[in-house]
Order: structure tokens, then sequence, then C-alpha cells
């Protein structure tokens, strides 16, 4: 059994959820706000067989667009950066963590 943790943007999360409650994969959605740009984000643990995870990364990656967005300076001055003008950034797609599970208990 594996746990995938996908932190999924906000604007992508309902697709991803409709895939994947779709393809008979169950999940829980956790609101977060991502520390680069302090965006909302959405972090999906989904539980699915070993055999399956690629099957589980397909559907995110669909689902999961990146797209390219104007944020002000202020925001990237304060990791070293500095400019004086709006900057264009990638934001959006889908970072994954997948993990061992060693036991898994329904109640």
């Amino acid at each position: 059994m594996k746990l995938i943790i996908g932190i999924v943007a906000t604007d992508d999360c309902n697709n991803v959820v409709k895939s994947l409650i779709k393809n008979d994969y169950f999940c829980t959605r956790l609101s977060s706000t991502g520390g680069f740009l302090r965006k909302g984000n959405t972090v999906i643990l989904i539980g699915a067989k070993a055999t399956e995870v690629d099957k589980v990364i397909k559907i995110i990656e669909k689902e999961s667009k990146t797209r390219k967005a104007m944020v002000p300076s202020s925001v990237v001055d304060e990791y070293g950066m500095t400019t004086g003008a709006p900057i264009e950034v990638t934001v959006g797609g889908a970072t994954l963590f997948i993990l061992d599970v060693e036991k898994t208990v329904k109640l």
C-alpha cells in the first residue's frame, strides 16, 4: 500500500478530486498555503495499491496544469531577488510524495 501526498494548486483541485473519485480512488483534501507566493494550495491524501500508483500519477498530471502568472516584485524581494517591476513565474502543476504504508486500519 502507498500513500500519495499531492500538493496541487487550488485552481486545479476540484478537477483532480473529481477525476480521482471517477476512477475509484478516494481521497482527503486539506487546505494549505504555499510559502513562496503565499497562494492557496490543496494537499490531497490518496491511498493506493503499489501497482496503481502510476495510474494515480497520470490522473493528477492530466488535471494539474502549469501556467504563467505575474507576481509583485515585493514577494520575490523577500527571498533575495530584486526587481523594479512584477515578474512572470510558472504556477500550478503538482508536487507528489509517495510513501510506503506499513498498515491501514479503517474504523
